[in-house]
């Protein structure tokens, strides 16, 4: 009986066993995720300044997320971001992707390799770049004068209206390589049956993206949202190198702000429950953007 039942175990019986696999990878995880983030959660709740004794303050750090106005205003600039690196480079880089599928480009290799080429350069390099551009006396206020447009130079970066979308600039111009790198992956998986098919009922060029291209990738587009939209939400290297949430608060994303109020202002709690928050942001969009693709696959 004891032989019957244990030949009838399935493979990898005991659990227990594999559970001890897990577990150095789990220690691991729980040491340097896990943990930090319930500690950002239990400091949340405290009004500290991260040297004296901190005060229980409750909701407070979180209610003030809803009433500071200027704590407001710093997600409603990380909202205007995910236009700049999230939904310009998709529109951008499904039609690069589509226009490079379809024409055979030689040296396509080499393209991929250039477009993808800002992912490997550090994002402080970037900004230390694109501030340069930006400036008063820099490349594109000399390009504009050099086209006789000089009612349109500024300083971009110091410019209350323009600030913004021009840090958004320098996201769409990071973010379009990843994502036409991926979406090409995608397309060079589609059938060439499928193409062949929507000819043959009559499809132009137009008909044939939207019936074949576009739902046969929409995988690679989740997962490209999901990489941009996360890029834009944590954003702070590049706003700090380049503007430091100036002039005034027109550049100021939830991420500088932790950053700010924490080692600036010694209001740790409140830095605390802005990262949260900014993580459940974070996490909601992301599972939100996964769901939708899940369903238009079904």
């Amino acid at each position: 009986m004891t032989q019957r039942s244990g030949a009838a175990r399935p493979p990898g019986e005991p659990r227990r066993v594999a559970y001890l696999y897990l577990l150095p990878a789990f220690l691991v995880y729980a040491a340097f995720l896990l943990y930090p983030i319930g500690r950002a959660v239990h400091l949340s709740f405290f009004d500290w300044d991260g040297l004296s004794l901190g005060r229980w303050a409750g909701l407070d750090n979180y209610v003030a997320i809803v009433t500071d106005e200027g704590l407001r205003a710093a997600f409603g600039h990380a909202l205007v971001l995910i236009v700049f690196y999230a939904v310009v480079p998709l529109a951008v880089g499904l039609a690069l992707a589509a226009i490079l599928h379809h024409a055979k480009v030689r040296g396509l290799g080499f393209f991929r390799t250039v477009v993808f080429l800002p992912q490997v350069i550090a994002m402080v390099v970037v900004a230390v770049a694109w501030r340069r551009i930006y400036a008063p006396d820099g490349t594109l206020n000399a390009l504009l004068g050099a086209l006789g447009l000089d009612s349109l130079t500024r300083g971009w970066l110091g410019d209350h209206t323009f600030a913004l979308p021009s840090v958004g600039v320098v996201g769409t111009w990071f973010e379009t390589g990843l994502v036409t790198v991926l979406l090409l992956a995608g397309m060079s998986r589609i059938p060439g049956e499928l193409y062949e098919a929507a000819r043959l009922d009559g499809a132009g060029a137009v008909k044939e993206f939207f019936a074949v291209t576009l739902p046969s990738v929409r995988g690679e587009i989740a997962v490209a949202l999901t990489l941009t939209v996360i890029a834009a939400l944590r954003t702070f290297d590049l706003v700090y190198v380049t503007t430091r949430g100036g002039p005034g608060d027109s550049t100021s994303v939830p991420s500088y702000e932790v950053y700010h109020r924490a080692f600036g202002l010694s209001q740790v709690g409140s830095a605390a429950a802005i990262g949260v928050t900014l993580t459940i942001v974070i996490f909601a969009i992301s599972f939100g953007i996964n769901r939708f693709a899940d369903r238009s696959t079904t």
